[in-house]
This record gives C-alpha cells, structure tokens and sequence, in this order.
C-alpha cells in the first residue's frame, strides 16, 4: 500500500480493477478545506489518460512492475520483435503496446515494462531523445519564413514524418524528443 504521499511521475497503481501509470501529479492544499493530489493517470490497457482527484493521505495499491532492457529487432505481420538484453530471449509484442512505434529502428535500446506479479509486459518505452537521420526534406529558401512558425516536414529514416526549422537538410541527423514527436537539435558528428 502507498499513499498519496509516495506518488511519482511512472509508479503503476491499481485503481477499479485497472492498472494505471502516474503521468502527473500535483499536491494541492487551498486556503480553504483538506488538501489533495490532483493526477493524471493513463491506463495500460486503453492508454486513455484520465484527470483523477485523491484526498491527501489517500491509500493505493501500486503495483509492482518492472522495467527490463530490451533490443528492437523488426515488426512484421506478427507484430513488433524484441530481443532481452540480458538472457537474448525474443519478444513479440502487439503495436498497442509500443509507445510510438513510428520511431523504431533497427537496434534502439528500449524499455519493456513488465507487470511483477503476473509477468506479462504492459508497455514498451522509448529513450527520451533518439537520433535519426533526414532522407527527405524541401529544401529551406532563404527568407522563407512569413508563416508564424517556421517549420517544415521532414521524413527521417523510420518513414515518420517531423517538424523541422527550415536550415535542415536530406542527410542532415537530428535528435528528437520521442514523447510528443518534436525535433530537439541538429547533431554534428
């Protein structure tokens, strides 16, 4: 059992029969009344995030998961293949599981989420900023910048297509930000 005292962004609690992941939370005490912790809670099954409100001091069950090192080998028809880094055991893996499975390629590091008890995986996460390589851009033209943001579309060697500043190039590399897609900076080798 924890409390709403322990809550950090990524612990998995139980809540109505449903595992749930902490995506945010926030201890909230008014002027006026008891405090409480306002949170944000995505559901492992659906990845439906939710807005939830705990009373301060609140007990949970959390759920004890782990987290395990895991090599993207390819997808297929079968679904998505990952091989342990540890014991080389292979994994198959439905997409819904994969947290943004248009970023995948060949050899990325990742994290497989497994639930202790029950040692079923729940989700698949990224590195934060993964490196990859532009095939396809327009290129930029100078002054080109009228419109208020000054980005363009860039496909990168996955086949995903990325927000990019006008300056970059086909073959340039760039870091992007995995959690919501974004181009981060360009990388000098």
């Amino acid at each position: 059992m924890a409390t709403t005292a322990d809550f950090r962004n990524g612990m998995c609690i139980e809540l109505n029969g449903q595992l749930y992941f902490i995506v945010q939370f926030q201890h909230v005490k008014p002027g006026k009344g008891p405090a409480f912790v306002r949170t944000k809670l995505k559901n492992v099954a659906t990845g439906k995030v939710i807005d939830n409100t705990f009373p301060s001091g609140h007990k949970v069950n959390e759920a004890r998961v782990e987290r395990r090192p895991h090599q993207f080998l390819y997808n297929d028809d079968l679904g998505y293949h990952f091989m342990n880094s540890e014991t080389f055991e292979q994994i198959n893996l439905a997409k819904d599981l994969v947290e943004s499975p248009h970023l995948l390629k060949e050899g990325l590091e990742v994290e497989v989420v497994y639930h202790a008890d029950t040692e079923t995986p729940l989700m698949v996460n990224l590195p934060q900023f993964i490196t990859y390589e532009v095939t396809y851009t327009e290129p930029g033209v100078r002054g080109d910048t009228s419109s208020t943001s000054s980005l363009k579309p860039a496909t990168i060697d996955t086949g995903a297509t990325i927000m990019v500043p006008l300056f970059i190039n086909t073959g340039d590399r760039i870091k992007v930000d995995t959690r919501d897609q974004s181009y981060v900076e360009r990388v000098k080798d």
